[in-house]
């Protein structure tokens, strides 16, 4: 069983930074991809950016792409999304998950959920 806590979301003004964390619970953390998803009110969830259990490779959506960096330190079972120059458009829940298979873009492909951190980025 994996468990997982977001933290690190709060109220911003546009420009500014916010560096997410989510802590996991279980010994494989290291052995797993993770990834980070957002939803804002009244729409779906979206992919914003994941990582390889070795950090080796990344993936971001291209509206966050050289603004987020996401990171992780397996001797800490804790993964990070580090959001700078951050938009009024980010403005969303934003929540950790573990990946079950292969394609990082898809929800389908996670199969452990965090409860959420709430990120406000005013104009």
């Amino acid at each position: 069983q994996v468990q997982l806590a977001e933290s690190g979301g709060g109220l911003v003004q546009a420009g500014g930074s916010l560096r997410l964390s989510c802590a996991a619970s279980g010994p494989t953390f290291s052995s797993y991809a993770m990834g980070w998803f957002r939803q804002a009110p009244g729409k779906e969830r979206e992919f914003v950016a994941a990582m390889r259990w070795n950090g080796g490779s990344t993936y971001y959506a291209d509206s966050v792409k050289g603004r987020f960096t996401i990171s992780r330190d397996n001797a800490k079972n804790t993964m990070y999304l580090q959001m700078n120059s951050l938009k009024p458009e980010d403005t969303a829940v934003y929540y950790c998950a573990k990946a079950l298979r292969g394609n990082l873009y898809a929800l389908v492909s996670y199969d452990y959920w965090g409860q959420g951190t709430q990120v406000t980025v005013s104009s």
